[in-house]
């Protein structure tokens, strides 16, 4: 199989950088509309204008109500946002739509404990597909560690449609953290970023079983955290440096 091979090369197909863009806030992950980059740091969420890089709103949330913000997704007029209460166990999660221009909160669904500690979400084939992570040092909860990482599909009203489990590959890479980013790409592909590797797996649902596909493992220019799938150019993948603060933007191969 391609993914084995893959696995075992030094050299993968990679995603070549296009740009890059200063953002204080891009520490945990980034989110591209179509017009616009969000950079999300834990309580705090920033949109930027794709073109200049000027810094456009900004939206300040109370960390007590928001500790955790992990990644965002662009959905329509909204920008739909992953929070958790990591690093406290037991684990719980919550929704949170904000108006994609303004940054105002618009609402909020309340996810609970049991799966994980969500990471990411997008929206797909009229499903919300939500990853779950686990941990296997900070954040952790006992008896479970990255590998129960989850990815549910839940339908509009987050009633559970289905589970899947990533491929034991793709899970050894996350260790010892989880899947950090996630977003559906052209033709029903799914980009899955991990904590710390430069690189994503591009992977499939399978037609019967509860096991993701992997596909093909991708290097990238940065290292792990929350990634988008640009929404005008399915080709352009979003993700962040850490170390320097900055946005990246780059070509899929």
């Amino acid at each position: 199989m391609i993914a084995t091979i893959l696995l075992g090369s030094a050299a993968l197909p990679a995603a070549i950088e296009v740009r890059r863009f200063a953002a204080a806030e891009a520490r945990q992950g980034v989110a591209a509309g179509h017009r616009s980059f969000y950079a999300i740091d834990n309580s705090t969420i920033a949109r930027y204008n794709k073109r200049s890089g000027r810094q456009l709103a900004i939206w300040r949330a109370d960390p007590v109500r928001y500790p955790h913000i992990n990644s965002c997704a662009v959905v329509a007029d909204l920008l739909v946002c992953a929070n958790s209460n990591y690093p406290a166990v037991p684990m719980r999660s919550s929704v949170v739509w904000l108006d994609a221009k303004t940054l105002a909160v618009v609402r909020e669904h309340d996810l609970g404990a049991g799966f994980g500690s969500l990471t990411w979400l997008d929206w797909r084939q009229d499903s919300w597909w939500a990853c779950y992570a686990h941990y296997d040092g900070k954040g952790g909860e006992p008896g479970r560690d990255h590998r129960a990482t989850r990815l549910v599909r839940y339908d509009a009203e987050f009633r559970v449609i289905a589970s899947y489990r990533f491929p034991d590959e793709v899970l050894a890479h996350f260790a010892p953290r989880s899947a950090s980013g996630g977003a559906w790409g052209r033709n029903g592909a799914l980009y899955v970023s991990g904590h710390d590797r430069p690189e994503i797996y591009r992977l499939a649902v399978p037609k019967s079983g509860t096991t993701l596909i992997l596909e093909a493992v991708i290097a990238t220019p940065t290292h792990g955290q929350a990634i988008g799938i640009d929404r005008r150019d399915a080709n352009l993948l979003w993700s962040i440096d850490r170390s320097s603060k900055a946005v990246v933007e780059s070509r899929l191969p």
